[in-house]
C-alpha cells in the first residue's frame, strides 16, 4: 500500500534494471533468431560500460 501524503520512494538502480529489461525484451521479440551474446551485449550497452570505466 502507498503511504498516504504522496510520499513516493524511487530506486534508480531498479528503474534503470527495469528500462534495460525492456529494451532486451524489444531486440528479442523483434529479432528473427535468438539474439547472440554480442547482440545481447550491445542492447545492454555492455561495451559502452567497459569503456567507460576504462577511461577512468
Amino acid at each position: 500500500m502507498a503511504p498516504v501524503g504522496g510520499t513516493t520512494v524511487q530506486d534508480h538502480v531498479a528503474l534503470a534494471e527495469i528500462e534495460l529489461c525492456g529494451e532486451l525484451i524489444i531486440a528479442a521479440s523483434a529479432a528473427r533468431e535468438r539474439l547472440s551474446l554480442e547482440s545481447i551485449d550491445e542492447v545492454l550497452r555492455v561495451t559502452e560500460e567497459r569503456r567507460a570505466g576504462a577511461g577512468q
